[in-house]
């Protein structure tokens, strides 16, 4: 069998790899690499593995997918606001790439082949130009880690909450502990927060303030609007994304944004004010969302990261209040540039104590052309799933995304 690694792909043929394979995820499909195309400081890129013809060759929509690798190459953005990505030379110390969807492959022997080839020649193009590529693995790679350990890709424990959702509404509910349970149901019979989905760029606009101010809290970067923008214009009305707000007396109290696909609804993004924290606007949205999935046919809500087993993490114990089940699916990281890493490391911590992360400028705002930052390079620590976790030694403190 010839292999041929290719940079594009035939969306309908990538669509249906995906929508095939067993362990396709919303972070391996079409639509979600066209929202990464339009945030600024993130650079999706596509590498997969075809069979080729007898000639080498292969012709596009008709080709046979064995394995599928989509790095987002990310820089974080620093000065005043963080309205400044570095270019030339600098941007080396301030870009990685995170694999928000893990690898996939083909079954068998055929398929560990063309990923064995394709991580090759990935690692060919990519050292010393990146300071390091994080594999996020959403469902369990066992058969794979051999590949990727060969490959450069150190594995590392990581925990994650699966929420099952196939079941009635009022025995997920029974199943969340009991003083958040009844928090909830006193929330809900007061009638002091109520929960929307948003449907509009003033509702976009509401939520990216709460998650600015979220980030703000924890001093670290968060991803400019146009993320969130292209997720609304793009995954909601395919039915791949849905953003919920909580309201206190008419003003936002916590906002969530799910991915949706298959049969599973993924946390993303969420954020909170920590004024209305009396309230328990964030308990109150999340059993709104788990009971909105399961009445609506998805069997997994995954929660999108828990932190390491070894080290304190606040949000872990929020996640563990909902009764899901605790896994360990771990993540595998290559380091291309060790020296710059550690150069950055002491550059990233420079910058977070002079305050010059930040974000540039609220989702929704009409004709804006200022540079717009990311997700911060080399921690764990967004508000709702996790954010890019660099490898060992450099500070964490995990809030979810």
């Amino acid at each position: 069998m010839k292999i041929r690694i290719v940079r594009t792909l035939d969306p309908g043929n990538w669509s249906r790899f995906v929508e095939d394979h067993p362990q396709g995820n919303i972070f391996h499909t079409p639509e979600m690499f066209q929202v990464f195309e339009r945030a600024a400081g993130h650079t999706p890129g596509l590498w997969a593995a075809v069979e080729a013809d007898r000639d080498g060759e292969h012709n596009p929509g008709e080709e046979r997918i064995l394995a599928l690798f989509l790095p987002v190459e990310i820089t974080v953005p620093i000065g005043p606001g963080a309205g400044t990505i570095l270019g030339g030379p600098l941007r080396r110390f301030t870009t990685r790439a995170v694999v928000y969807g893990s690898v996939i492959a083909a079954p068998g022997p055929e398929g560990e082949q063309a990923l064995d080839r394709l991580m090759e020649a990935y690692r060919q193009a990519t050292d010393g130009r990146l300071l390091f590529t994080e594999l996020r693995n959403l469902t369990p790679l066992d058969g794979l880690q051999p590949i990727l350990d060969r490959r450069g890709f150190t594995y590392e424990e990581h925990l994650n909450y699966l929420v099952d959702l196939d079941r009635p509404p009022d025995e997920i509910l029974q199943n969340i502990s009991r003083r958040t349970r009844k928090q909830i149901r006193r929330a809900l019979r007061k009638g002091d927060v109520v929960v929307e989905e948003v449907r509009d760029r003033q509702g976009l606009a509401d939520c990216y303030e709460l998650l600015r101010q979220t980030y703000a809290a924890a001093e670290v970067p968060l991803a400019d609007g146009s993320l969130f923008e292209a997720a609304f214009d793009l995954l909601v009305p395919r039915r791949m994304a849905r953003f919920s707000l909580a309201r206190v007396e008419g003003k936002p109290a916590a906002c969530s944004v799910e991915l949706l696909y298959k049969d599973t609804a993924y946390g993303w993004y969420g954020g909170t004010d920590r004024d209305y924290g009396a309230y328990v606007p964030n308990e109150v949205l999340t059993w709104s969302i788990l009971e909105w999935a399961a009445l609506r046919g998805y069997r997994v809500y995954d929660f999108g990261g828990a932190g390491k087993p070894d080290e304190e993490y606040g949000v872990r114990v929020f996640k563990a209040k909902f009764g899901g089940e605790l896994v360990s699916y771990g993540r595998n990281t290559c380091v291309h540039a060790p020296v710059l890493l550690n150069a950055s490391k002491v550059g990233y911590k420079l910058f977070r104590r002079l305050g010059l992360f930040g974000a540039a400028r609220p989702a929704g705002t009409p004709g804006s052309t200022q540079a717009k930052p990311t997700l911060p390079g080399g921690l764990d620590e967004e508000p709702k799933t996790d954010g890019p976790l660099p490898p060992s030694g450099a500070r964490r403190r995990e809030q979810g995304v």
